[in-house]
């Protein structure tokens, strides 16, 4: 973070009450104004205007300085998430959001592992800003109506109809059933070869007969053009080569957005991830990420929480 006002938002810089309470919420603020962008890097710069903000506010002024930040940072995010509708539209290909290498206990709380994970983000991307605002601070952080509507300058009767209104859109949408850790690994190796090998049978018994495919690369890299649905079309896409034949792939098994996915490495540097959507024990969404402007951060841990 830049300095502002004196203040300095760096974690190792001069202590001051200013500072200390935002690096005491900044994973917090991160987590709200990510699950509202789906872009890790308008996420920080969110917290980076969020920061300015408040470096000039009155401490002594402010009641409740978590719900002070969060509002900050959601009424940011919204500008920002305007602004990336418009980015979105001239896109190149299927847009993904940008993942994240999460740490393993992220995966312990199933509702932010859910809330963050790659399945739900492209879910939170069919809603207009403020509902998917509404439905965040609600669902995902349990803030209650009147601080939700000071967030997104609603009323709170208007919040509670955007909030059951987003509620309905996402549970129609959402992933269906959960996998047994089991399960889970055993998507992931059968996954693993496949990438490392081009071995797919093990793959076709985990794959769902509706199973999706999307690869993202922002026409910066080599990425299906379109969506790829059914078993048959994916697994014709696998045996293809989506990822290409090479001696020097390796695939290694990770935490992406709390939940399985793999990171891909061609000569020991990074091609990409796969983020995998596991309902009932099967793969019903495959998410490849080679845009090399969405890999920054999954070379270290990013912390999230609620």
């Amino acid at each position: 973070m830049s300095q502002h006002g004196g203040r300095s938002a760096d974690p190792g810089g001069p202590a001051d009450p200013a500072t200390e309470i935002f690096v005491r919420h900044r994973n917090l603020l991160f987590t709200v104004a990510y699950e509202m962008l789906g872009s890790a890097a308008d996420a920080e710069d969110v917290l980076q205007e969020t920061w300015l903000r408040w470096a000039d506010a009155d401490l002594a002024a402010v009641r409740e300085q978590r719900a002070y930040l969060v509002r900050i940072v959601t009424r940011q995010a919204l500008d920002r998430l305007r602004a990336l509708g418009r980015r979105k539209e001239s896109y190149v290909g299927p847009w993904l959001p940008e993942p994240l290498l999460t740490a393993p206990d992220v995966a312990e709380d199933v509702e932010l592992a859910e809330s963050v994970s790659m399945a739900m983000l492209l879910v939170l991307e069919t809603l207009q800003p403020v509902e998917r605002a509404v439905f965040v601070l609600r669902e995902v952080f349990d803030l209650d109506y009147d601080e939700i509507a000071e967030a997104v300058g609603k009323s709170p009767n208007a919040v509670r109809q955007l909030a059951y209104r987003a509620r309905a859109h996402v549970a129609a949408r959402r992933p269906r059933g959960g996998a047994s850790p089991a399960q889970t690994r055993a998507v992931l190796r059968a996954f693993q070869r496949a990438v490392e090998t081009g071995e797919l049978q093990s793959l076709l018994d985990v794959l769902a007969p509706d199973v999706v495919a999307l690869s993202d690369g922002g026409g910066l890299r080599h990425a299906l053009p379109r969506p790829v649905v059914g078993i048959d079309a994916v697994a014709r896409l696998l045996a293809v080569g989506w990822w290409r034949r090479d001696a020097e792939r390796t695939a290694e098994l990770v935490q992406i957005n709390g939940g399985p996915g793999l990171l891909v490495r061609v000569g020991g540097e990074i091609d990409g991830v796969v983020a995998v959507r596991v309902d009932n024990g099967y793969v019903t969404g495959a998410y490849h990420v080679r845009n090399p402007e969405k890999l920054s951060r999954v070379r270290r841990e990013t912390a999230v929480t609620r």
